[in-house]
């Protein structure tokens, strides 16, 4: 029983970058003919030249969070999916409310891998707790658990009782869906004798699974693992055995950037994850989910070779209203790019004695001196348009967190 799904998991870091070479200017050739929004933001770019990572930084970043906004103007995908027929097979809706395609290639969300990362091989009966109306969430572990094959149980949530019951008939070895509904079924279990003893895998995701929580598993014999995916992306990255950081799927390039920004940071930094994807129907270009996270250095000791990253680390999206003004990353971005001393900065918010708002810009530097202090401050009015206090800062002394913007004002 291989521990690998398939060879694209340990190629070496150069094959793997001969690969985007191609695969690069292929997708953004393509994301160009099939949907609209791409021919139109990628219209002065020329594919051909952009076969590496550092090529498609150039490139323009699309927020998940202008989403609504997007599909509102041109429904229902905002122009970012492919008008080809037949290259929608269902359609979703998450919060937002934002719609989602699904096409209609197997394992179309791409779960087999993180799936068998986790152990989860043919034969398997597969608890599927995620919900199969609205949000895509109970077909991407479907189709990867039939691609493995596996048979599925397709249990949702809720119903407790009637669930453990079916657990205890069908006996599955298998478990996907949130560790804070896998606890629940285990707790109500204990309490009404019901057995569940036939669960011996978990991956689990949409929320954080906090330590305790994992070993309360790992104590009942449930190996449990995490997986990252949205429901724009479908898989993006996944736990192994080793448990060393999330190890990125093969079928996307994850840039970790600045937030407010498109601009990688360096390894080890805390920036937003930005995604791009090969899915031919559904095409994203620097897609950036308002995640946080950061890379990990090397290569995962499972063997797999792929990027890792920390795992989830909080959200990307800092902005706040100060003064009746609302206040972006973006907007510290721009005052940083004006200063080539300024390497790093974090825009802090609070009240003064009188409860009146403050904003200080922290920032990074090598230099130092009242007249890069007054030339930030001058820069900060123009781009924020509100009086900005600037503190001058060491190399390295700010905290790797993310953060660019940090609220700390009290409204109680």
């Amino acid at each position: 029983m291989s521990a690998h799904f398939d060879s694209l998991e340990t190629r070496s870091v150069e094959e793997r970058e001969r690969w985007l070479a191609e695969a690069l200017p292929a997708q953004i050739a393509h994301a160009r003919k099939v949907a609209p929004y791409f021919a139109k933001l990628l219209a002065e770019v020329d594919p051909a030249q952009v076969t590496s990572r550092a090529a498609l930084a150039k490139l323009p970043v699309t927020r998940k969070s202008d989403l609504t906004e997007m599909q509102l103007a041109h429904p229902p995908f905002g122009g970012l999916a492919s008008t080809e027929p037949g290259a929608i097979g269902r359609i979703f809706a998450s919060p937002g409310p934002i719609f989602d395609p699904e096409g209609t290639a197997p394992d179309w969300w791409r779960f087999a891998r993180g799936m068998h990362a986790a152990g989860f091989r043919k034969g398997d009966l597969v608890y599927n707790t995620f919900a199969y109306t609205f949000t895509p969430a109970g077909f991407m572990v479907d189709g990867g658990a039939r691609a493995l094959g596996c048979a599925v149980f397709p249990a949702g949530g809720g119903n407790t009782e009637q669930q453990l019951a079916a657990i205890a008939a069908l006996r599955p070895n298998a478990y996907v869906g949130t560790p804070s509904f896998l606890r629940i079924l285990l707790e109500k279990a204990d309490e009404v004798k019901s057995d569940v003893s036939s669960l011996r895998k978990a991956m689990v995701g949409a929320e954080a699974l906090l330590p305790a929580v994992r070993q309360m598993f790992e104590d009942r014999g449930i190996a449990t693992l995490q997986l990252y995916a949205t429901a724009d992306l479908g898989m993006i990255a996944y736990e192994s055995p080793a448990r060393e950081g999330w190890i990125v799927d093969e079928g996307v390039l994850v840039e970790i950037v600045r937030p407010g920004t498109g601009e990688p940071v360096p390894e080890g930094e805390v920036g937003e994850i930005v995604v791009t994807t090969f899915n031919p129907d559904y095409p994203l270009i620097r897609f950036a989910t308002g995640d946080l996270s950061a890379v990990l250095p090397g290569s995962s000791p499972c063997g797999r070779t792929n990027l890792r990253i920390k795992g989830w680390m909080g959200r990307a999206d800092q902005t706040v209203k100060v003064r009746g003004m609302f206040v972006r990353p973006s907007q510290v971005a721009d005052v940083v790019r004006r200063h080539p001393e300024v390497t790093k900065a974090r825009l802090v918010i609070d009240h003064d004695e009188k409860k009146n708002d403050r904003m200080v810009l922290r920032c990074e530097t090598m230099a130092g001196g009242e007249a890069l202090s007054q030339a930030v401050a001058a820069s900060a009015r123009d781009v924020i348009k509100l009086r900005t206090e600037v503190e001058l800062a060491a190399p390295g002394s700010l905290p790797n967190d993310g953060k660019v913007i940090d609220d700390t004002r009290k409204f109680d």
